[in-house]
Order: C-alpha cells, then sequence, then structure tokens
C-alpha cells in the first residue's frame, strides 16, 4: 500500500470516528422522553445534559496520554469509555442486568460517556495534524464538520430502527451511542498509526474532490431536515443515504487513478512533443499521489506552524489574550452547545418536535465547520492579511441576532434561528482548534486545546442553569407540574443569552486588536 493511499485511508478513517463520536449532540432528542422514564425535575434534566459536558472538565487527561501511549490505545480507551457510559444507561431502561441506578450514579455515567468525546477527539486531532503536515488547516475543518453531523446520523438510524424494532427512543439512542463508537474504532485501530506523512506530497486534488463531495453530504442533511416536517424520505431510505455518503470518501482515490489511468492511455495512443511530456508528468504526479507545487505553497510549508509562541498550560493561564479567548468562546460556541442541549425542551415548549429541530442544527452546524475550511483554504492563499478572532466575531454577531429572534414566537422564526445558531457554533468550534494552534503553538496542542473547552462544562452549567431556574419559575406560575408551554419559558433566557453573545463579540475585537500585529507578520510574509 502506497503512502499516499495510507494517507488518505487514515482521513477516511477519521472522519468515521468524527462521525460517531459526537454522541452528547443527540441528547435533546430523547431528552423529554428521558425525563418522564425517570421522573425527573427541570433542574435534574439540565444537571444531566451538565454531566455530559462535564466530561469535558477530565479532557486534560487525554491531552496527556496521548503523550505516552499509542493513537490506536488512547483511542480505545475514549471508546470503552462510551460503552460503559451509555451501555449502563441503557441496561437499565431496558432492565437487562442492571436492576436500580441512582440518579447520582445515572450523572457520573453520563460524565463517563461525555468525556468519551474528548479521547477520541484528541486522537483524531493529533492524526490529523501528523498526517497532513502542510494541509493541517483544511483537514481539521473538513473532519470536524462530520462531528456536528453525529445528531443527523444517530437520528435517521434511529427512525429506520423504530420501524423494525419498536422500543422506546431513549432506549435505541443509549444502545447506538454505546456500541458505534467502539465499532468504528476497532474498524480505524489498523490504520490509525503513529504515521507521518511526507511533506512534499500534496493532496489539493483529493481536497478539492472532498469538498465537493461534503458539500453535497451536507445539502442533502439540510434537505432532509427540513423535509423531515412534510414526510420526506422513507427513514430507511434517508438512513441508506447518510451511510453511503459517509462511505464515498473511499472512492475518490480510485477515482483519481481511473483519471490517470486514462491519461496513460492517452499518452500510448501517440501524443507526442511538450504536450506528451506534460502528461507524462501528469500520469506519474497522479499515481504518486503528487500535484504540481509552486514556490507560494513551499514557503506555507516552512510557515505553516508558525505561532505566537510554543508553550505549555502554566504559561498560557497567566496570559490575557488567554482569558479573552477563553470568554469569547464561552460567550461564542459554547453558549450555542448550550442552546442545543436545551433544544428538547426548547421544542416541547413550542410544540414543535425536538428530532426535527435537531437535525435542522445538525445539519448547519455541518456547514458551519465547512464553511471554516473554506476561509482557511481560500483567505490562507490570497495576498491580505487576516485575523481568526475577526473572522470570529463575524460569525457571533449573527448568533446574537437568532437568539433575540427566538422572542418571536412564530415556528419560522425557531427554525431559522437555531439554523443560524448551528451554523454560527459549527464555525467557531472549528475555527478555536485553528486559533489554538496560532496563538500557543502545536507542540503542547492537546492539553492546551483541552483547557480553552474546559469552559464548556462551565458555560454548561451556568447558563443551564439558569434557564432551568426561568423554567422552573414559569411551570410554577402556569400551575403545571413537569411541563412548561409557551414563550415566556424561555424568554428571559433569550434575552441574557443574546446579551452575554454580544459581550462575546465585542471581547472577540479586542483580541483583534492585540493579535493584529503577529497576522500581519504572518500573512505578509507571502
Amino acid at each position: 500500500m502506497s503512502s499516499s493511499t495510507f494517507q488518505w485511508l487514515n482521513l477516511v478513517g477519521i472522519i468515521w470516528l468524527q462521525s460517531v463520536s459526537g454522541t452528547n449532540s443527540d441528547f435533546p432528542a430523547y431528552s423529554s422522553q428521558f425525563k418522564q422514564l425517570l421522573s425527573l425535575s427541570q433542574l435534574q434534566l439540565n444537571f444531566l445534559a451538565f454531566a455530559s459536558d462535564a466530561g469535558k472538565l477530565f479532557a486534560f487527561i487525554p491531552g496527556f496520554a496521548v503523550r505516552y501511549l499509542p493513537l490506536w490505545m488512547v483511542l480505545l480507551i475514549g471508546a470503552a469509555l462510551s460503552l460503559i457510559g451509555y451501555g449502563v444507561q441503557y441496561l437499565f431502561l431496558t432492565g437487562h442486568g442492571v436492576s436500580s441506578l441512582s440518579y447520582t450514579q445515572m450523572f457520573l455515567l453520563t460524565v463517563i460517556a461525555g468525556n468519551s468525546l474528548c479521547w477520541i477527539n484528541t486522537v483524531c486531532n493529533i492524526a490529523t495534524a501528523r498526517n497532513f503536515v502542510s494541509n493541517h488547516q483544511i483537514a481539521v475543518g473538513l473532519t470536524t464538520s462530520y462531528q456536528v453531523l453525529s445528531a443527523e446520523i444517530y437520528t435517521v438510524l434511529v427512525d429506520a430502527i423504530v420501524l423494525y424494532y419498536p422500543a422506546k427512543i431513549a432506549e435505541i439512542y443509549l444502545l447506538l451511542n454505546s456500541i458505534l463508537p467502539m465499532i468504528i474504532s476497532l474498524m480505524a485501530v489498523p490504520i490509525l498509526k503513529d504515521f507521518i506523512a511526507e511533506n512534499g506530497k500534496s493532496m489539493r486534488v483529493k481536497f478539492l474532490a472532498l469538498f465537493v463531495l461534503t458539500i453535497a453530504t451536507g445539502m442533502y442533511a439540510v434537505d432532509s431536515s427540513l423535509r423531515s416536517k412534510s414526510g420526506g424520505l422513507s427513514p430507511v431510505v434517508n438512513a441508506v443515504v447518510i451511510l453511503l455518503f459517509l462511505i464515498a470518501p473511499l472512492v475518490i482515490p480510485l477515482v483519481e487513478k481511473i483519471i490517470a489511468m486514462v491519461l496513460r492511455k492517452w499518452r500510448s495512443n501517440g501524443e507526442k512533443g511538450v504536450g506528451n511530456i506534460n502528461t507524462v508528468e501528469t500520469v506519474e504526479r497522479m499515481e504518486n499521489g503528487l500535484v504540481v507545487k509552486d514556490q507560494k505553497n513551499d514557503n506555507e510549508l516552512e510557515d505553516h506552524d508558525s505561532s505566537m509562541e510554543d508553550i505549555g498550560v502554566r504559561s498560557i493561564i497567566r496570559r490575557l489574550n488567554f482569558w479573552l479567548y477563553f470568554f469569547v468562546y464561552l460567550f461564542g460556541a459554547t453558549l450555542g452547545l448550550v442552546y442545543l442541549n436545551n433544544l428538547g425542551q426548547i421544542a416541547e415548549s413550542r410544540g414543535c418536535t425536538a428530532a426535527s429541530l435537531l437535525s435542522l442544527s445538525s445539519s448547519f452546524g455541518f456547514f458551519g465547520r465547512l464553511i471554516s475550511s473554506f476561509i482557511d483554504y481560500f483567505l490562507s492563499r490570497s495576498k491580505r492579511s487576516f485575523s481568526r478572532p475577526v473572522c470570529i466575531s463575524a460569525f457571533m454577531v449573527p448568533m446574537a441576532l437568532a437568539f433575540l429572534m427566538l422572542l418571536n414566537g412564530t415556528d419560522t422564526f425557531l427554525f431559522m434561528s437555531t439554523a443560524i445558531i448551528g451554523v454560527c457554533t459549527g464555525a467557531i468550534t472549528s475555527m478555536s482548534v485553528c486559533l489554538t494552534l496560532e496563538m500557543f503553538g502545536s507542540k503542547k496542542f492537546g492539553m492546551n486545546h483541552n483547557t480553552v473547552v474546559a469552559n464548556i462544562p462551565i458555560g454548561s452549567f451556568v447558563f443551564g442553569f439558569l434557564a432551568a431556574l426561568f423554567y422552573h419559575k414559569e411551570e410554577h406560575s402556569q400551575n403545571s407540574e413537569g411541563k412548561c408551554m409557551g414563550m415566556e419559558c424561555y424568554k428571559t433566557t433569550f434575552i441574557i443569552w443574546g446579551s452575554l453573545c454580544c459581550l462575546g463579540t465585542f471581547l472577540s475585537f479586542i483580541l483583534h486588536l492585540r493579535t493584529r500585529t503577529f497576522y500581519s507578520q504572518k500573512y505578509g510574509k507571502r
């Protein structure tokens, strides 16, 4: 197997891992049923949503472990945590082997399951960095976009399974959450090795093809989410099409080989002269997984790992830039994730189906992360300098407006706002990976980025707890038990979230002012 083929198999394996790793993102789809089955209050339910994010408080553990253990072992540890966390909950709900489970035990199991994402994510990011040195930012944006699609993938699979295996929705979600990450991890182990790709091998043609395929996948996901309101395709057909889209990246190298064979045939049919020489060179380069590189790309290769500094956690937490970045993320991507965590109850209070809203947010979140890849792909090759904090600001402004749009009681505004928040959350989350690399270097990236995303459980607890308090207050005023219906349930919450998002936008501009010299120097070299 050539190194180019092995490199591409690595990428496909990472895409599959990201596609099933976002197990915590489907919680809103079954949270209302979970609440009824376990007789939970809204506060208890919000604490469970927080527990899933609380696993990120221990994200430093995989960041530390990856320095001493092989990637495949770190990956299997993450998959095992998901198997245990969700698997025991599934056995409890179905009554197989686990007869009793206290709320505290349920909380701890959810924390364990939530922590599994950190292990798998760390492996994916590091494997991407090692295998795609000169195209790291593009590869990260493409692969992480599939993680947001997890909720859509799990939802269509559940819809298809329910047709043939009638069961409680919560049980099926928990079963899939427990076994799918382990199955895909075992499939990825043979190709996920400490393999460092040669810098000279360009993947531009394959990446262009993957861009097209990824866009098609996202368009289908959005279309199926919107059509779910009016019926749409059969759940089984929908699930098969999604799975085919995930398998399709394997075909890209084969298509490249076919093109190379066609070019070789043209050469053998008598093409001569300069044009023939160029064709021969093209065939040979395509067969070896190479693309002609210009001097500009050579310079990018030399400078791709340039950063302000290469420092560790102890140093970054003493810096003002870190705390500006921390709160920008807290009032941006984390706030969006908290909204998505509460989507089940928000949909219920507005009389909508949580699954359709979750699929919509997942699909648009997919495009949000893909947009960040396009920004990296095109702006990084332009002659103009650009600041990543400004790019983040550009997504935080519409997110703040979307929270205020939720104050309108119509379903149209609810779906529009959810789509906007999904796009912006996905884009900011993806951009943050590259921003961490640029600000603090790559040598200790695992620990540094996991320190940044530690704000997710903090925000999940604080913002989620406040949302639950306002929900409970309005529930009490309606003299209802267990449910709050109407616009007032989350009205105050949306106003607060929108205001905090505006504050985060302001902080991102301050971060831009403090880093603009670095970005002008970085991109002024080209």
